[in-house]
């Protein structure tokens, strides 16, 4: 069974146990012994090992992981070190630099926000090589929607972070006045200049953090 090492395996114990989850696993399991899938099968919970439930500051939600060999490893947008970071990825490190001032990394690997208190999670945890949105429906949304659910219901704030429909339509999920809602369009080329670029969400968080008395986020990827 999922084990995450922290808070989440009993935050998450009841959904873990249910119905919908075994029928998920039996599906990936056919999937991972006949398909290659992304990201590797011990990378697939990363966002929630790394972050645990009590450190999430801000929550970046994605859609599925990236499809091509060697890219996806459990973070949203994230690529692992020594991949050339996709376009979306470096319009958000574009939209970074002109918002906090932080230099442009080399690396697209966001390990380190997800170590700092940024939950960087896609909707949909799997995906079938070069097949976008090809594990979508199994299950996973389920998930996903329980995670936001109980951030939703803590007491400390939180910051969504919404870029694109697909994020967007999770805002509902978010009922309590205390957290703050960002969204915008998606960083992808096709639509980051309708309104991502400029959105400034990465020092609107870090205001709302600090006016609630809780550490900012430390943005720059270089150290």
């Amino acid at each position: 069974m999922v084990h995450l090492g922290n808070s989440w395996d009993s935050i998450l114990a009841e959904e873990f146990k249910s119905e919908w989850y075994l029928r998920l696993r039996e599906f990936l399991k056919y999937e991972y012994s006949h398909y290659r899938i992304y990201p590797g099968m011990y990378d697939i919970f990363n966002a929630l090992k790394y972050t645990a439930y009590e450190d999430v500051k801000a929550v970046i939600l994605g859609q599925d992981p990236y499809h091509g060999p060697g890219q996806a490893h459990g973070l949203c947008f994230s690529v692992r070190e020594g991949v050339e970071p996709p376009p979306s990825l470096k319009n958000i490190f574009q939209e970074l630099h002109t918002d906090v001032g932080v230099p442009i990394p080399q690396s697209g690997e966001l390990t380190r926000w997800a170590q700092r208190g940024v939950l960087l999670l896609n909707t949909t945890l799997t995906v079938r090589e070069g097949k976008p949105l090809s594990h979508t429906g199994q299950g996973w949304e389920l998930l996903t929607d329980a995670v936001i659910g109980k951030l939703n219901r803590r007491e400390q704030p939180v910051v969504f972070i919404l870029w694109g429909s697909n994020a967007r339509s999770k805002a509902r999920l978010i009922t309590e006045r205390r957290h703050l809602i960002l969204q915008s369009a998606h960083p992808s080329p096709l639509s980051a200049y309708k309104g991502f670029f400029g959105n400034r969400h990465f020092s609107k968080t870090n205001e709302f953090l600090t006016r609630n008395g809780i550490a900012p986020i430390d943005w720059d990827l270089t150290h």
